[in-house]
């Protein structure tokens, strides 16, 4: 788990069903332009509003193009509950390289609980997890020293930070000489963390601009950095997809920007507003 990992959208026909054509080419063009891998149903893929035939469908397209690029897909997979955690986990397995496993939300379990929660769910699959660790849509805070007791267990192999900034935890977290994976969740924040020696990230913005995330691993200076946030500030200015699909649609990457309810079409001044900020990347 390194390198720039992109959180994929899962784009809708204009009926509402799952665009495999819009969803193929998107994957290819990240791929195409530096990627090293591919996220599947995660928050940005709307994982939660789709119906198991629909997941199974945005699964089939992911793995196929993954398989023939040679890179690894990492598939969501979680809910608040272990049971039902374990069922979704045996399920994507067959699909996935490595799943992105939520840290429990809104029952705001013990820190000893998650422990034993991502224990039990390991143990139930022979992929290797992801904690997503991302604490204002959980609701569950971790420390650093917790984050390392779950990089401790065998059955995972790094973590999803996404703390919304870079903190005293995300510092002692990076400086802890871990082996596994830290991977930077929060796309503003991708720059910094890396040079503070996350492995990588898992972006949403790097749908959009696969190049430019890409290369904010290799020697780049902090100008990249700074040309990039004025474009996260301006996709998240809203609750994500909902920017990002509109945008990715007047690129014509996707056919249609469709969201899922409750998520609602963005306002068009965002819009205007991030496809302003990738021009202006563009012409760098």
């Amino acid at each position: 788990m390194h390198g720039i990992h992109v959180a994929l959208v899962t784009p809708f026909t204009s009926g509402g069903g799952i665009d495999a054509k819009s969803l193929d080419r998107l994957a290819r063009h990240c791929l195409d332009h530096g990627a090293s891998g591919l996220v599947a149903l995660g928050t940005t893929g709307e994982g939660p509003l789709l119906t198991a035939a629909e997941r199974r469908t945005v699964l089939d397209v992911c793995r196929a193009v993954a398989i023939e690029y040679g890179v690894p897909l990492t598939v969501g997979a979680g809910t608040m509950g272990t049971a039902d955690t374990i069922a979704q986990a045996r399920e994507r397995a067959l699909y996935a390289d490595a799943l992105l496993t939520v840290v429990p939300y809104y029952l705001r379990p013990t820190d000893d609980a998650v422990v034993d929660h991502f224990a039990a769910v390991g143990a139930a699959v022979d992929v290797p997890l992801l904690v997503y660790d991302v604490p204002y849509r959980t609701g569950k805070h971790l420390p650093a020293e917790t984050l390392l007791r779950l990089l401790d267990l065998d059955a995972v192999t790094g973590v999803k930070h996404c703390p919304g900034g870079i903190g005293r935890d995300t510092l002692a977290l990076l400086a802890s000489g871990t082996s596994k994976a830290v991977l930077c969740g929060d796309d503003p924040y991708v720059y910094p963390m890396l040079r503070l020696g996350a492995a990588g990230a898992i972006a949403a913005s790097a749908c959009l601009a696969p190049a430019a995330f890409a290369a904010l691993g290799t020697t780049c200076g902090p100008s990249l950095h700074h040309a990039l946030v004025p474009l996260t500030e301006a996709l998240f200015a809203e609750p994500s997809p909902a920017v990002l699909k509109a945008c990715l649609a007047a690129r014509g990457l996707i056919d249609d920007p469709g969201v899922r309810a409750p998520m609602a079409p963005p306002r068009q001044e965002n819009v205007r507003r991030a496809l302003g900020a990738l021009r202006a990347l563009d012409e760098r």
